[in-house]
C-alpha cells in the first residue's frame, strides 16, 4: 500500500488522512463518484460490500458510541443493546450527525474513534479482511487500509453487533 500522496483540497477527508499519516500508518487513497450509503461507496470502487466499512452512530445514555460493521452486514439494535447494557440505545438522526461531526459529510464518518470522539462498536467480521475500505470524511473518497493497522491504538470494544447473514435477509433494521 501507498502513503496516500495524492492530493486533495482541504477537507474532512485531509483531516482523515493527516490523522492516518500523524500515526504513520499505511493507505490508499481512492476517489470515486458521490456515494451517501457505504453500499453505494462499494458499487462505486468496484469492491465487495464486505470490504467497505460503515460507520453509524448510536445515541445511548452515557453518550454516544459508534458502531463499525461491514456494509454487506445489518446491525442488530437487540445486540447492541446488550453490548452497551441500554434498552433505549438508538441510531442517531441525521441532523444529530451533522451537529456533531460538522466536519464529516453525512454518510461518509470515518471508523475512527480519534477523531469522532466517542468510543468505536466493533464487530468481529471486520477482522476476516485483509484489508478494508472506509468513508474519509466526504462522499467521494475513501481509503483502503488493514483493520489491524486502522484500529491500532484506537478506543474500541469488539463485539457482535450484526444479524448473521441469513438473519439479515428477513429484517431492514439498519442499511447504512
Amino acid at each position: 500500500m501507498g502513503t496516500g500522496t495524492k492530493r486533495i483540497p482541504q477537507a474532512a477527508d485531509s483531516l482523515v488522512r493527516a490523522y492516518l499519516h500523524q500515526r504513520a500508518a499505511s493507505f490508499d487513497v481512492i476517489l470515486h463518484p458521490r456515494a451517501f450509503r457505504s453500499i453505494d461507496e462499494a458499487r462505486a470502487i468496484g469492491v465487495d460490500a464486505g470490504d467497505v466499512l460503515k460507520s453509524l452512530v448510536i445515541r445511548h445514555a452515557e453518550g454516544r458510541v459508534v458502531a463499525v460493521l461491514p456494509a454487506s452486514r445489518r446491525l442488530d439494535m437487540h445486540r447492541v443493546h446488550r453490548v452497551l447494557g441500554d434498552a433505549h440505545a438508538t441510531l442517531a438522526a441525521e441532523d444529530e450527525i451533522r451537529s456533531a461531526y460538522p466536519a464529516y459529510e453525512l454518510g461518509a464518518l470515518p471508523p475512527i474513534a480519534s477523531l469522532l470522539d466517542a468510543p468505536v462498536l466493533l464487530d468481529p467480521t471486520v477482522f476476516e479482511h485483509e484489508t478494508v475500505v472506509f468513508a474519509a470524511g466526504t462522499q467521494t473518497e475513501s481509503l483502503r487500509m488493514r483493520p489491524e493497522d486502522l484500529f491500532t491504538g484506537e478506543d474500541f470494544r469488539v463485539a457482535r453487533i450484526t444479524h448473521e447473514p441469513h438473519e439479515a435477509e428477513r429484517t431492514d433494521e439498519s442499511d447504512g
